[in-house]
């Protein structure tokens, strides 16, 4: 019995990650409830103690100074000890599973595709327990096939009755990681990711940079024959990438961002919140993208609110603003290099940040304003 008791303790140790150690601790605690039954009986005073050699695996009970055979211990005990075993031995085995994934939140997890329901999407992770993707958290590109090797971001774990990875497709974070994982000068910190924005399922720009000159961090992220960046693009299902060079300068950053258009120069506020961007009528469609999309993410990947504008679109802003009463040329190039380059910027602008502006007080912010929100009134009345 006593080698066959290591045997199995050393099988539990190897499949499911809990030390002999614990395993034997748990064991005693089960055999000294199973024990205390009997003790009640011989012995109502006697302390119980149950010893077990983690050597060779045996097993002795005590009642007081008498050494109790496992045969006196009864049936009734010994199913006691095997039910106090199996529970003490699923707790270990959840705290092990819990302590090993809770390390993992905030990094990739791999799997296969174990289950797909209509919540979500679930993982068997190497057999030790189940991530689940809810819905929310995939990407509209994701199909899946049973037993399918999927990789994902691990967002929490949940220690219920049995701990759960809740892990994510979506977040712009999975497509940062995936980089890592493709990109041995990222993981090195050679290049470093400073900003990604994403429209799941479509569309990602991710702005790299490097800290060596020797190393063009596009180049790093594209790969040999653009290898490191496809194997990236295969995960997510065919969603697009566009690997941007991060530049300190603002402007260079924004022209980048907005590529394949070509830009015909850039206007950014003190503030450096908004920027208006000037392009040929043949660059237009191409720098705000289908649906807006070009221009949004390129927004947040710089962080600053981009006005696309074609030379005539602000031609014609232009001569709308010089209608305006008290606006002069002057004027109008302050409005402009301001961001206050449209009747609608003007008229949903705060009378005290206009007041601030070289040449306009408060009592003139005030006139340009409602000048603006009438001039934008009439042009619906004429719709």
């Amino acid at each position: 019995m006593s080698k066959e008791l290591l045997a199995i303790l050393e099988q539990i140790e190897r499949d499911k990650g809990i030390k002999c150690e614990k395993l034997m601790e748990t064991i005693e605690q089960a055999l000294t409830v199973a024990a205390k039954k009997i003790g009640r009986i011989i012995n109502p005073e006697a302390e119980v103690k149950v010893e077990i050699d983690i050597k060779t695996g045996k097993i002795r009970t005590f009642i007081g100074k008498e050494e109790i055979s496992s045969d006196r211990l009864g049936r009734i005990a010994a199913q006691t000890a095997r039910q106090v075993i199996i529970q003490k031995i699923r707790e270990a085995e959840k705290e092990v599973v819990y302590n090993d994934f809770k390390d993992k939140v905030g990094s990739l997890v791999s799997g296969s595709v174990y289950r797909i329901e209509k919540k979500g999407v679930v993982l068997d992770l190497l057999g030790k327990t189940e991530a689940f993707i809810p819905r929310g958290e995939l990407s509209p590109l994701d199909r899946f096939r049973l037993g399918e090797r999927v990789k994902a971001y691990c967002l929490e774990v949940r220690e219920d009755r049995k701990p759960q990875v809740i892990a994510s497709r979506r977040t712009t974070a999975f497509v940062k990681k995936l980089f890592e994982l493709e990109v041995p000068e990222i993981y090195d910190g050679i290049v470093e990711i400073r900003s990604i924005s994403r429209d799941a399922g479509d569309r990602t720009k991710i702005a790299v940079y490097s800290k060596d000159d020797k190393v063009d961090c596009v180049g790093a992220c594209v790969g040999i024959k653009g290898t490191r960046v496809k194997n990236i693009v295969e995960e997510l299902r065919g969603e697009k990438i566009d690997i941007v060079r991060y530049s300190e300068d603002l402007a260079s950053f924004i022209k980048a961002a907005l590529l394949p258009a070509q830009i015909a120069r850039i206007n950014i506020n003190k503030d450096k919140t908004r920027a208006l961007v000037v392009v040929n009528s043949d660059q237009l469609s191409l720098a705000i993208g289908r649906y807006g999309q070009n221009v949004r993410l390129a927004s947040r990947l710089c962080g600053i609110e981009l006005d696309v504008r074609s030379e005539e679109q602000l031609k014609e802003d232009r001569q709308k603003l010089a209608k305006l009463k008290g606006v002069g040329k002057g004027i109008i190039n302050v409005l402009i290099s301001s961001g206050y380059d449209s009747l609608k910027n003007i008229a949903t602008a705060e009378e005290k940040d206009l007041a601030l502006l070289k040449g306009i007080g408060k009592k003139k912010a005030r006139a340009i304003i409602e000048a603006a929100r009438e001039a934008l009134r009439k042009e619906e009345e004429n719709r």
